[in-house]
């Protein structure tokens, strides 16, 4: 008698459209900066305010710094969630360094992927790196970041 392979269906997530970013308790308010007002900005200056319902917000402090490399930000597309990492929100770090990692982030929603071989995928595509440098700050905001990345990094 031939046996049959029981197959285990995925449960599915009381909120699909927000899986985890809908638990946390995250806030577009730090201390030293609001990117709500900051987004609502650089969408109407930039994106003509087609970027809606998006919610921005600081990520959550970690314990430890990276040792090699920093995330500034990350854009969850299918959840419309855009998260800035907390260690941004301090004096030391300019407001306009803030808007341009914002603005790139914002960037990725409207700019598509390239698909490549073996399902792989380009995010920063020719054309998302051309409207990253059409951002008014952008040089100074490079810079600032090659200065600066060991202030983030163990």
């Amino acid at each position: 008698m031939a046996r049959t392979k029981k197959t285990k269906t995925k449960r599915k997530l009381a909120h699909p459209k927000l899986p985890m970013q809908g638990q946390l308790n995250l806030c577009h308010e730090g201390t030293h900066f609001d990117l709500r007002s900051m987004f609502d900005d650089l969408n109407e200056r930039y994106f003509r305010g087609r970027l809606r319902s998006y919610k921005v917000m600081w990520g959550r402090r970690r314990k430890h710094l990276p040792r090699e490399y920093f995330i500034f930000g990350t854009i969850q597309e299918e959840d419309r969630v855009i998260r800035i990492n907390p260690a941004l929100d301090q004096p030391f770090v300019p407001l306009w360094f803030l808007r341009y990692v914002l603005y790139h982030e914002m960037l990725h929603s409207v700019i598509p992927d390239e698909t490549l071989s073996e399902g792989r995928r380009r995010v920063h595509t020719e054309e998302f790196s051309r409207r990253e440098r059409e951002f008014p700050s952008y040089r100074r905001a490079r810079r600032w970041e090659e200065e600066n990345l060991s202030r983030f990094l163990r």
